[in-house]
Order: structure tokens, then C-alpha cells, then sequence
């Protein structure tokens, strides 16, 4: 029996879409948003990430449902997404005004911090095109019927960006559902997103709306916390296995509370510096647990998008490998080379991820 069971590939046009917003990364390198005179350019956000991670790196075939403003940082962000490898013909172009009292892109500054520094994001998305969006602007029942979808993919980022999107996600899930196609949920809750509308009561009432509609829950303990409202004590004595100790007291908790969830996954990541992380990943379906291989003291060069990689090397591991043991592996793993290259995104390889499940080292190839 399937870990979780998906369509027909050759019933769907996408093997995965995701519904997010799709922001201008503006990066400082190795300096800071505060003093730096350049900066590089990327396209990100978490729910695209994980689009973009299983095109480039694992090869399938994924979509973006989105909206740009019209304009020529809308015609980049088209740009850097296609160079991806992302469909966008799931893209909403919204008319632009001029300089943008109604609509615009998204913009994130994002530093990636060193040593006792950590990293530091400023975003600057209010009124940006995706955000906007409202629930009957996309078909959903043709894209999840007529089109095919094996995998939907969204998350809390989208969910907490508007008073609209909220909605935009349900009808979407709701959608998805009624034709079929898993629903995974990244919870990511960021406390920014959610301080001016309500905070933290805000953000649990809206995931605890959509947590009904999904198949694959993710997020870490301070993500179910704020999110969901289950408290885990710090009962471990051994500080190492303290995570994995709260981890499966917590999954009682939440299969309790939904008991519909196939798979809980979540990332282990004890911060030492900016630099140095300690990286695991643990994964629950159906009573069953599986943890990723530990790797201490990691070493991060930016570790924006690691959660996102790992959620596109799990969502692999499950649609083709179909087991939940090696999903994990692939997600911490996936996870672990995202975070050595700069950008939101993954520049791994799937021969590389494999390399590394089976435990290969860093010795240089030729």
C-alpha cells in the first residue's frame, strides 16, 4: 500500500503545482542590507522553492499559480522562474499603474548573517500582485481536472500574506481534493507576516481552518505551536535528542487532533552560529517513524530555502520512491546542499542528493 497514493502520471499535465508568491530576492553577498552598494539578484518564496527544487533538481514537471504586476521586475521574475525551469503559464498578469498605488512585485532583502551574526530578512510585499489575488481569479476545478494534477503544494507564507488569500488557498485545496490530487501544507509561520493582523491567535485560526484539507502536513515545533496550538514540552534530559522526543510526543498530539493527515514531517536544525548548524529531519505515516541521518555542525553558506529543499526532496522521495524512510533521506539531504550555495533556491543535482544519502563525502570530483 501507498505511503500516499497519487494520480496516474499520465492523467496530469504537472506532476506538482504550487501556490505562492514569487519574490525579488536582493542580496547583499557577503555584506549587509545596511551598508552594501550591490546586490544579486534571485527569485524565491517557500512555496515556489519547493516548484522549482523538484523541476531542476529531481526533473518533474511543475507548475507556479501566481501574479506579477505587469511591468519590467514582473518581466525578471518571469525570466528567472522560466530559467528555473517552472511553468508559468499558471501566471495571473496584473495591470500596472504606473508606480504601483494598486499593485506590484514583491521585494525581499535577505542577508545571509556569519558566525554570531545571523541572517536578516526585510520584506517589502505590501499590495504585491500575488497577494491580491482572490479565490474565483483561477479556475481551479480546470487545472485539477481538465489539466491534472498528481501533487499541490502551498503553505502558511501565502496564507498569512492578505485577508484574501486565506480563501485563495481553500478554494484551491478544496479543489484539489475533489479531483484527487495530495495536498501538502507547509505551516512556515513567520512572525512578520502575521504582527499588524492579529499575531499569533490570527495565524492559528487561519491553519487550523486549512489543516482539514491536507494530505502532508510540515512544519517544525514552533510552527505547529503557533500554528495549531500544540504545546511540547522540553522534558529530554540528553539536549540531542531532545527534538526527536518532542517530535513524537507532538505527533500524538496532532494525529489525534487530525487524524487525516498521511504523512507529519519536520525539519531538526539546532543553530550553533550562522554558519554552523546542527541538520536533521524526522518523518511520521501511519504509526510509523523514519529520522534522516544526523549531520552535525553543518556548515551553511545561506541558509534561506533549506526547509523548502527538504520539503522538495520528500515530496519526491513519496511520489517516486514511495517510501517513507528514503522520502526523509531525500529531503535532509536535498535540504543540506540547498544550504551550501547562495540563493533562495536549490542548485543541487539528483545524482548529487543520491551521493549523499549513501553517505558520499565532499572529496572533490574530477
Amino acid at each position: 500500500m501507498s505511503v500516499v497514493a497519487t494520480r496516474p502520471r499520465e492523467e496530469c499535465r504537472y506532476d506538482l503545482v504550487s501556490l505562492g508568491e514569487v519574490m525579488l530576492r536582493l542580496d547583499p553577498g557577503e555584506g549587509r542590507i545596511r551598508t552594501t552598494r550591490s546586490l544579486r539578484v534571485w527569485e524565491g518564496g517557500g512555496e515556489y522553492n519547493v516548484a522549482r527544487g523538484l523541476r531542476r533538481c529531481f526533473g518533474l514537471r511543475t507548475g507556479i499559480v501566481t501574479a506579477f504586476a505587469d511591468n519590467e521586475v514582473g518581466r525578471l521574475l518571469e525570466d528567472l522562474v522560466l530559467t528555473g525551469g517552472v511553468d508559468t503559464s499558471l501566471v495571473r498578469w496584473v495591470p500596472y499603474d504606473g508606480i504601483g498605488r494598486g499593485v506590484r512585485n514583491g521585494l525581499n532583502f535577505t542577508e545571509r548573517g556569519f558566525g554570531v551574526r545571523g541572517a536578516v530578512g526585510v520584506s517589502d510585499r505590501g499590495n504585491s500582485a500575488a497577494s491580491r489575488l482572490r479565490a474565483d481569479d483561477v479556475d481551479w476545478d480546470d487545472l485539477f481536472g481538465r489539466l491534472g494534477v498528481r501533487w499541490f503544494h502551498t503553505g502558511g507564507i501565502y496564507a498569512g500574506l492578505s485577508e484574501t488569500t486565506p480563501e485563495v488557498v481553500e478554494a484551491a485545496m478544496t479543489s484539489a481534493r475533489r479531483h484527487g490530487t495530495v495536498v501538502s501544507y507547509d505551516l512556515n509561520y513567520r512572525p512578520s507576516l502575521w504582527q499588524a493582523v492579529g499575531g499569533r491567535e490570527r495565524a492559528m485560526e487561519v491553519n487550523r481552518r486549512l489543516a482539514p484539507l491536507v494530505d502532508v502536513m510540515l512544519g517544525n515545533e514552533e510552527d505547529f505551536t503557533a500554528c495549531l496550538g500544540f504545546e511540547v514540552p522540553d522534558t529530554a534530559a540528553d539536549l540531542s535528542r531532545l527534538e526527536t522526543a518532542n517530535f513524537r510526543r507532538m505527533i500524538q498530539q496532532v494525529t489525534a487532533a487530525y487524524p487525516h493527515f498521511a504523512v507529519i514531517a519536520t525539519t531538526l536544525r539546532t543553530v550553533r552560529s550562522a554558519t554552523r548548524n546542527d541538520w536533521g529531519a524526522l518523518a511520521w505515516a501511519g504509526g510509523d517513524f523514519a529520522e534522516a541521518t544526523h549531520r552535525p555542525d553543518l556548515e551553511i553558506m545561506d541558509r534561506v530555502g533549506g526547509g523548502d529543499s527538504f520539503a522538495s526532496g520528500l515530496i519526491f522521495g513519496l511520489m517516486e520512491r514511495d517510501d517513507l524512510r528514503t522520502a526523509v533521506e531525500y529531503g535532509a539531504a536535498h535540504g543540506a546542499l540547498a544550504m551550501t550555495t547562495p540563493g533562495d533556491t536549490s542548485m543541487a543535482g539528483l545524482a548529487e542528493v543520491e551521493k549523499l544519502v549513501a553517505g558520499g563525502g565532499a572529496r572533490v570530483v574530477r
